[in-house]
């Protein structure tokens, strides 16, 4: 088994960086638009041999060091007892507004209101016969509630901005019954298969430190917290976070996602050195030419020999219209480049 990826979550000797790649299986590929003309998103989702083709679609092409789950943060949106559609962004309805909303969200039984979502770890699993690890994943507390609450993707989030300053207490129930209904949704990923998970904080970028430090970290702390001692290392990815690492570095994880907007070695001071990190690629280097592509990769690579540990990834999810060669040969020069250097 290739368990690079594994070994350098946990710290462990490895050979050389690991390389996988955020939104991995998706449009970029046309063997996922092929399946997407057959179907819509959430019958995808909902599919487990479908969802497992396509999860496993990036390890076939490119030859990345892990595979992740194809799902949706908000899976669990359904069962909490919202109605959930694409258009082609998220729509919930109804969104939460108030105390009274809140107390109607369901904490629900995962394996059995989301069944699909563990039948596709199973197949993945034993389609991979090894080969690599599987990634599952959810989001983190803050960013499930901002969908819930604003229903829609927002410019502003002044919905959630509005209950989490006007009504806190309110806002701090809403946090704690999501942190209940994702400690059970991803602990079950784990017994069904998953061999680590990431936590993806897309929103938290929005909130100031102090605030972030009140209505998003506490609950990150209690979710990893609740996940460690079951064998898959945590990720925790906070999307636009350069200005919350100081308090990042108490959310519990074993490794720590970074965006481009920060280099590594930065990163990593101001983690205190303690973490692996993942990351950081820009993904519109991407759509540069084959050169710069590789030369932006290797300057990655030196960049992130200054953490205790690193796992290649871009700094956010991988763009529609990146060529697929293009995508490939980031792979190629992630694991040929250290590959070099490990043996110099």
């Amino acid at each position: 088994m290739n368990d690079l990826f594994l070994r350098a979550a946990r710290r462990e000797a490895v050979e050389r960086v690991p390389i996988w790649i955020m939104r991995q299986a998706g449009r970029y590929l046309p063997e996922y638009r092929a399946v997407r003309e057959r179907v819509d998103f959430v019958t995808l989702c909902k599919t487990p041999e479908l969802a497992a083709e396509v999860t496993l679609q990036p390890v076939e092409r490119l030859g990345v060091d892990a595979a992740i789950l194809f799902s949706d943060i908000l899976v669990p949106a359904e069962p909490m007892g919202f109605g959930l559609d694409f258009q082609p962004g998220p729509v919930i309805d109804p969104p939460v507004r108030s105390a009274a909303d809140v107390e109607r969200i369901a904490v629900f039984e995962p394996e059995s209101e989301v069944p699909f979502v563990y039948e596709t770890i199973r197949i993945v699993r034993r389609e991979l016969q090894g080969r690599v690890p599987l990634i599952g994943f959810g989001a983190a507390p803050l960013t499930l509630a901002a969908y819930l609450v604003e229903g829609r993707g927002s410019k502003n989030f002044d919905h959630l901005k509005a209950l989490l300053y006007g009504e806190p207490r309110t806002a701090h129930a809403l946090l704690d019954k999501i942190t209940s209904t994702l400690e059970l949704y991803l602990r079950a990923q784990i017994r069904a298969g998953a061999q680590a998970i990431q936590v993806f904080d897309t929103w938290a970028g929005i909130l100031s430190a102090a605030d972030y430090a009140e209505f998003a970290l506490p609950y990150v702390k209690r979710l990893l917290s609740f996940l460690e001692g079951a064998g898959a290392p945590r990720i925790y990815f906070a999307l636009d976070s350069a200005h919350l690492l100081e308090e990042i570095s108490e959310c519990g994880a074993d490794v720590i996602g970074i965006d481009w907007r920060t280099s590594l070695s930065e990163a990593s001071r101001r983690l205190g050195h303690r973490f692996v990190l993942q990351g950081n690629l820009d993904p519109c280097v991407l759509l540069s030419p084959v050169a710069e592509i590789e030369r932006r990769a290797k300057a990655v690579l030196e960049d992130g020999a200054a953490a205790p540990g690193h796992i290649f990834n871009l700094g956010h999810g991988i763009l529609p219209n990146v060529p697929v060669e293009h995508a490939l040969r980031l792979v190629e020069t992630v694991q040929s480049a250290v590959l070099k250097r490990s043996g110099s």
